[in-house]
């Protein structure tokens, strides 16, 4: 049978599950009992779900700059469906915390208009390495190695939470991540043990994402607050360290000696202090949806 066009082709096989627009996927927590757990404090939940959510929604944002940028086309495909990857984590996440909260906040509201001193995110997610003016692919891959190593190992312990939603989302996204991360070491040791250039470009690489690491293993109160629910941060220091070890002693690269940034009047990302890329990373992001306030698509 012949069509117009492939849209056509697509619906037509699908019938009413019409994946190429964003629909049709099995649902992670279909089934799942979305009762928030007795003794369980609703802000401190909603906050980690937060927190959680908009660490991978911000580096969705990031890692979607490189589309068409990125140094091959395969290399374009894989980075796109990692943001994919994680702009879906957010969705579950950022849909939690709503729900959670009670305010009437659904996910786009969250995404959409809130204020950078409303998002919780790691620091690391939002600097800026992306393909324009000071961007580096070498930089990019140095924090998709650190960040999904420490999200695994987050979301490790979470299928064990005793928020079943949180456990249901952390079961998906192990899966995920695992793939994230082993994509992200097998470029560093592409690239450590390249040319003389792209080995200078990933220990450069880096060395820039090595001031923000210690903060994705700083506790928060709202991870203190939650136990059996939340994982606290520092739990996961050894895992990380020793996975990264391995990465660091196949590609012959040592651990960055760098001094991690320091907080703001005691504050991070997780209390909703950025970096300044970050006031130009949200202007990009929601930017629609602020010029065209209650519009759906």
């Amino acid at each position: 049978m012949s069509f117009d066009n492939a849209y056509d082709a697509l619906t037509e096989a699908d019938g009413d599950q019409h994946w190429a627009f964003g629909t049709g996927f099995d649902d992670p927590l279909s089934g799942v009992d979305r009762t928030v757990p007795a003794s369980v404090s609703t802000q401190d939940l909603s906050t980690y779900c937060l927190m959680l959510g908009d660490d991978a929604l911000i580096l969705s944002q990031r890692l979607t700059e490189w589309c068409s940028r990125a140094p091959e086309l395969e290399e374009d495909v894989a980075l796109a469906n990692i943001a994919l990857d994680l702009l879906g984590q957010a969705r579950l996440l950022l849909t939690r915390a709503g729900e959670v909260e009670g305010n009437g906040r659904d996910e786009d509201t969250l995404a959409y208009l809130r204020d950078e001193h409303e998002f919780r995110n790691v620091r690391l997610a939002e600097i800026d390495c992306g393909p324009g003016p000071g961007g580096d692919f070498a930089t990019t891959i140095a924090r998709l190695l650190v960040f999904s190593t420490w999200r695994l190992a987050v979301f490790t312990r979470l299928t064990t939470s005793a928020d079943p939603v949180l456990a249901a989302i952390a079961e998906k996204g192990v899966k995920e991540l695992a793939y994230h991360r082993d994509h992200a070491a097998q470029w560093t040791l592409r690239l450590a043990g390249g040319t003389e250039y792209s080995r200078t470009r990933m220990i450069a690489g880096l060395d820039q994402v090595w001031p923000l690491v210690d903060e994705l293993f700083t506790t928060h109160e709202a991870e203190h607050a939650l136990p059996g629910v939340a994982v606290p941060s520092s739990e996961v220091r050894a895992d990380v360290d020793a996975v990264l070890a391995q990465v660091f002693k196949a590609a012959a690269l040592s651990t960055p000696e760098v001094a991690p940034m320091s907080p703001i009047a005691g504050k991070t990302g997780r209390d909703g202090v950025h970096t300044e890329a970050m006031g130009y990373l949200l202007a990009e992001l929601q930017h629609l949806a602020r010029s065209m306030p209650g519009a759906q698509w």
